[in-house]
């Protein structure tokens, strides 16, 4: 989903002269209309992702540049958020559409975690059948992968704990 976002930002933003981006978290990020957008909340030297105040929005670090009132990018906080709720709105609609019974589901770090049991999206219940037993998790902890596989955001050993736990009542 994070490869997903990157690129949809990176193709909807006009490509700016690419400087050096030097600023620490916590510096503020200027829209090109003059007014912040947020401010660096992380940082690598491809991404930066700045904390509009609604959204954590990752933008490559080459969109950034300089202009008069410190480092900027080439959009307002307004279609920064907008892209943003777009991104989150198609992940979400694609991790439902695959929220299915007897769907096949994968641990956070690739393990085979089990099947879909019964899945209610209106009551945001859904049962994993796991090797251990069944667990019961809300929409959240799912998504889909770039290979279209349905993941769980948790690890194998969070299922098996969760699961045991659930058998002994804890």
């Amino acid at each position: 989903m994070k490869s997903v976002k990157l690129a949809l930002i990176a193709a909807v933003f006009t490509a700016t002269p690419a400087v050096a981006f030097a600023q620490d978290v916590g510096a503020t990020i200027y829209g090109n209309d003059g007014n912040p957008i947020g401010t660096v909340d992380q940082k690598t030297e491809q991404v930066v992702v700045i904390n509009t105040g609604k959204h954590k929005a990752p933008i490559p670090a080459n969109l950034l540049f300089e202009n008069d009132k410190g480092h900027a990018v080439n959009a307002t906080t307004a279609q920064i958020d907008a892209m943003m709720d777009q991104q989150l709105a198609a992940a979400a609609a694609k991790r439902d559409a695959a929220l299915v019974t007897g769907t096949a589901v994968v641990s956070i770090n690739g393990n085979p975690a089990g099947t879909l049991g019964e899945v209610d999206l209106a009551a945001d219940e859904i049962t994993l059948e796991s090797p251990d037993g069944p667990i019961l998790l809300k929409k959240e902890y799912f998504m889909v992968d770039n290979d279209g596989q349905l993941k769980a955001l948790v690890t194998r050993d969070q299922i098996a704990n969760a699961a045991a736990s659930r058998k002994t009542g804890g």
